[in-house]
């Protein structure tokens, strides 16, 4: 069983969308970001970085943060997801480490200042939507090559996708980005991705695609 602490967050869905592909057994522990839970002492003896999502695997008591690393564990727990061939193995590391250096940091910063917190700072508005723009040139010139980011569909598409999954929060459209777009598509209709959406129940003004 996996215990698994979350909220309704990009990194939160990531793990929740790998759990239900992979098919193991789990508990959800809603973990209320909006009201400080993350900084209780019960969740940062797991998750020492107050952030979720993490994970108790009890099969084996280990404790886990970071959704990079408990996307990897679980693929490696299962055997799913993450190819072990070269060089297909760090192809999708190649592309996870891209959404963890890229879209995570730099979409979550359009969300703060364009979404939540605008004419607060227009340098920053402009500077975040700017890189957004960037970095979904970059996916969109990456799949108009292959069908998902490291070639067949896994852990780098599931890291991505529910940042991209806020497109609308970043001012985006697909007009300009119609392999994002197809891309997009597909994995949305995953019948894991659909039970995943609502894993812990969504907030308000994020429809399921």
């Amino acid at each position: 069983m996996i215990e698994f602490y979350t909220w309704s967050t990009p990194n939160g869905q990531k793990v929740a969308i790998m759990l239900e592909e992979v098919g193991l057994p789990y508990r959800v522990h809603r973990v209320n970001i909006e009201k400080g839970e993350q900084f209780h002492p019960d969740f940062l003896a797991i998750a020492p970085n107050n952030r979720i999502p993490a994970i108790i695997d009890s099969d084996n008591g280990l404790t886990l943060m970071e959704s990079g690393a408990i996307l990897l564990y679980l693929a490696g727990k299962t055997g799913r997801l993450w190819p072990q061939a070269f060089p297909e193995k760090w192809r999708v590391v190649e592309w996870l480490m891209w959404q963890m250096g890229g879209p995570g940091p730099f979409l979550g910063q359009v969300h703060y200042f364009v979404k939540f917190n605008p004419g607060k700072s227009t340098y920053a508005e402009e500077l975040y939507t700017k890189e957004a723009l960037r970095l979904y040139g970059v996916l969109d010139r990456r799949l108009a090559d292959v069908e998902y980011v490291a070639g067949d569909y896994s852990i780098a598409d599931i890291a991505i996708w529910p940042w991209i999954s806020r497109f609308e929060w970043q001012t985006v459209t697909f007009d300009h980005y119609p392999n994002v777009k197809r891309w997009y598509l597909a994995i949305a209709a995953r019948l894991a991705v659909e039970r995943a959406w609502h894993v812990p129940p969504r907030r308000s003004g994020i429809p399921m695609p």
